[in-house]
């Protein structure tokens, strides 16, 4: 984003093309802190975190020109317009240590929410269609979003303010930090600023047990992108082969997702646009 942006707006046409509806910004690790520690300034951290969801609405827009939509077009040739979803990333993102797999941050939940609500205003107001609050180790960390957009949401202008809230968990019923997804979704049940939760960035075979767990407490939408099924070696900051990792097509087992509940479906860290095509394929033969 600070070197190279017009890589990052390709990156999302990539995904389009391939049959993704909705584009997930390049803000996930961006937060004001990290990017002082990069030499910017307040206003300068502020004017990139915009300039990724330009980016990706840019890339949004080429598209639907290209897939020949007429200009104010909200669905056309089987597609609909597709979304660009600004990504908040939790705490543990900022720090640059893995912690996001973990959690125990040691943070109350007013501390979290000093932490988020100035990205998470900025981006309310980015022009982007909604918020995704995504590989959350905790449930405390959920909570205090979720209570930051609720009250976003009394501002008049930020009355329509949505984001999907998406934990990372570490086996078949549990987030990265330990607590049951099922009591995860039954505590952000109240909560009308979150429009959809669900998993990301978790091994693949845990998927359909967790949202299995998930659905009888919730009556929002589930949503499910995992990972490759690689671990995350946070030293050496590269994704590594994982033998317990279930070797299935994401598009095979993105059936099962489906079959759990899921209504949102893609893919994390080390997944592509060739997944997104199968997917897409495997989804159309399916119907």
């Amino acid at each position: 984003m600070l070197e190279q942006p017009e890589l990052i707006r390709q990156v999302h046409l990539d995904y389009f093309h391939a049959g993704a509806d909705v584009a997930t910004t390049a803000t996930y690790q961006a937060t004001f802190e990290g990017l002082a520690a990069r030499g910017l300034s307040h206003d300068e951290a502020a004017a990139r975190m915009r300039l990724a969801v330009q980016l990706a609405c840019e890339a949004r827009d080429s598209f639907w020109q290209a897939w020949g939509a007429p200009e104010g077009a909200a669905h056309w040739r089987g597609r609909h317009r597709p979304l660009v979803a600004a990504s908040i990333g939790p705490y543990g993102a900022m720090r640059a240590d893995g912690s996001e797999y973990h959690g125990g941050y040691g943070l109350s939940r007013q501390a979290l929410k000093d932490f988020h609500r100035p990205r998470l205003t900025l981006l309310a107001r980015s022009g982007a269609d909604l918020l995704a609050c995504e590989t959350l180790p905790s449930l405390e960390e959920a909570l205090a979003l979720a209570e930051l957009l609720d009250e976003l949401r009394q501002v008049p202008d930020l009355a329509d303010l949505g984001a999907w809230i998406s934990f990372s968990c570490q086996d078949g019923a549990h987030t990265c930090e330990g607590q049951r997804l099922a009591d995860c979704a039954a505590a952000l049940e109240g909560f009308a600023g979150v429009l959809a939760l669900g998993v990301n960035c978790t091994a693949p075979q845990h998927v359909a047990a967790l949202l299995d767990s998930a659905r009888p407490f919730t009556s929002k939408p589930l949503l499910a992108y995992p990972n490759a099924g690689e671990r995350y070696d946070p030293v050496a900051k590269v994704w590594q082969p994982d033998p317990a990792c279930a070797h299935r097509p994401l598009a095979e087992m993105a059936m099962d997702w489906e079959r759990a509940g899921a209504r949102l479906i893609g893919g994390c860290c080390r997944t592509t646009p060739q997944d997104i095509s199968a997917l897409l394929a495997r989804w159309t033969a399916q119907a």
